[in-house]
């Protein structure tokens, strides 16, 4: 039997709510905690549960039909987090989309979903969103709202016609947990960025497990970096804190010393985010100024960590819970994560176990399951699966094979407990000499050289060898080592074929929205930078 939470005699059971009773069982069950401080804006479960009723009436008064698009083109706001629960009580699907995108790619992305509607914030990162789109023909897209202008309280005001807040209601009423929820794009290396159609019931079942992992308690205060356009931000930011009572704390750009700021001035509890966003702040030369004992949980993954680093984060950050975990649109975010009371060691060197209800196979290239400790791609299987990828108006790809299994393209290791050790992307091994290298185990070595804050490793063409690998190096606060020395580390401290033949010093690594390491960014430089050489 699933868990439930009651509250005021409404009770919330993940494995059969959707979007839409999740956005009503919220304002009802916290009514009075604080749902989203953004600025001078602090909005109460109540007050967030009126506002979306207000903004899924102006989506119906704009003749937006159920299970039709809309786009949000926008920072991590209070208002895009009132434009999607009004969306949910519609029964209208979101369409994120990734603030870094440029026109082209955001006019792909809203005509691929036939978004009738588009949120934007104009001037973000100094971009003109709504002019980036002029010269592309999007006959479905009726309206664009600016969500920071009197623009978008007089769209709020459209809505409120009884008639149009009637149906509002009935509207939630047909809303299903397998219903698609959004439609959020993957954003691929090559070709044009895919759109999984994911489906509401399902992030709330997938996700409902991280507040027994985190110890999540009505007002904690929760810090989301992670973009409101990605999975990690979205149900891992956005609907743990409605399921759990937490106050959203959104911020738009990760910046070290603002983000330390905050969680001084905001007593953050929970902080989720990638590995390279917490070497940052451990790699900040004032940390120990800041008062960041409010913090309690965090959770972190898309990357490989050393142990050294978890205990860092647990003795210099202060976090009591550190939980890793992994997972990718297709899973509706959520494939494994570790559990509260899991050793440093297996928060560093794993993604978790399967949370219930999910299967996993680690296979060869064969597709033939291999043996326990041995290297394969994972492939997953359950109700968190999205059902396909919208490559256009009616035209939809399924995501999993025909018995149901997601080909996820990670190498990982699964122990004798079930517990996964992503190794590599398949895509981003490259082969020295005969050898498979994976650079995240490479990067997870080299983390541990006092010197190294951060790593990024890839594979680089050779005369000889076929591929040798090409480390882009973060110095830590303490300085760097020069290349000579860094190699001749890497030599005593690892097999000869993993060691980078090249190692460049940066300032920065480019990262994506999400914190990700931008590898195809790195490929190009490195390209440049043997030609020069």
């Amino acid at each position: 039997m699933s868990p439930t939470i009651k509250g005021e005699g409404v009770e919330f059971d993940p494995s059969t709510a959707s979007l839409a009773s999740l956005c009503q069982w919220a304002a009802k069950t916290y009514a009075y905690y604080p749902a989203i401080r953004d600025g001078d804006v602090t909005l109460s479960y109540r007050q967030l549960g009126e506002q979306a009723t207000r903004a899924a009436a102006a989506l119906i008064s704009a003749g937006v039909a159920k299970d039709d698009s809309i786009g949000i083109w926008a920072p991590n706001c209070w208002q895009w987090l009132v434009v999607a629960m009004g969306a949910a009580r519609a029964g209208v699907r979101i369409v994120p989309v990734n603030t870094r995108f440029k026109g082209t790619e955001a006019a792909y992305v809203l005509s691929t979903a036939s978004a009738k509607l588009l949120f934007v914030v104009d001037g973000f990162l100094d971009t003109q969103y709504t002019a980036s789109l002029e010269e592309y023909d999007l006959p479905e897209l009726a309206q664009i709202v600016d969500l920071q202008t009197s623009a978008f309280e007089a769209f709020l005001q459209s809505g409120e016609d009884p008639a149009h807040l009637a149906a509002v209601e009935v509207r939630s009423s047909e809303v299903q947990p397998d219903d698609i929820a959004a439609v959020m794009f993957t954003s691929g290396t090559t070709g044009h960025p895919k759109g999984v159609m994911v489906r509401g019931g399902a992030m709330l079942r997938a996700f409902y497990g991280w507040r027994h992992a985190l110890d999540i308690r009505p007002g904690d205060p929760y810090l989301i970096v992670n973009p409101y356009f990605h999975a990690f931000g979205f149900n891992g930011g956005i609907l743990i804190c409605m399921m759990c009572g937490g106050l959203n704390l959104p911020v738009a750009v990760f910046e070290p010393t603002r983000v330390l700021e905050f969680i001084e001035r905001e007593r953050v509890a929970m902080f989720p985010g990638p590995p390279a966003l917490f070497q940052s702040l451990l790699n900040h030369p004032e940390v120990e100024r800041y008062d960041l004992s409010s913090l309690r949980g965090c959770v972190t993954g898309a990357a490989s960590i050393p142990v050294e680093m978890v205990v860092a984060m647990r003795e210099r950050l202060g976090f009591e819970t550190i939980v890793t975990a992994f997972g990718m649109t297709e899973t509706s975010g959520l494939v494994t994560h570790t559990l509260r009371d899991d050793a440093p060691e297996v928060v560093a060197s794993t993604s978790g176990c399967a949370i219930p209800n999910v299967e996993m196979r680690v296979v060869d290239d064969d597709g033939n399951d291999i043996a326990v400790g041995e290297a394969g791609e994972l492939w997953v299987r359950g109700y968190q699966i999205a059902p396909g990828y919208m490559m256009g108006p009616g035209e939809v790809v399924p995501v999993a094979d025909e018995n149901g299994w997601l080909h996820t393209g990670d190498v990982v290791v699964m122990n004798h407990d079930g517990y996964i050790d992503i190794t590599d992307r398949k895509k981003d091994m490259f082969i020295m000499g005969g050898f498979n290298a994976y650079p995240a185990e490479i990067e997870r070595m080299m983390v541990e050289h006092a010197g190294v804050g951060l790593v990024a490793v890839i594979g680089v063409a050779d005369e000889r060898m076929g591929e040798v690998g090409a480390a882009f190096v973060v110095p830590s606060p303490q300085g760097a080592p020069t290349e000579q020395e860094l190699i001749a580390w890497c030599r005593e401290q690892m097999a000869n074929y993993k060691v980078p033949r090249y190692v460049w010093f940066e300032d920065t690594l480019p990262l994506t929205a999400s914190g990700k390491v931008q590898k195809p960014a790195l490929r190009e430089l490195a390209a440049k930078r043997l030609s020069e050489s």
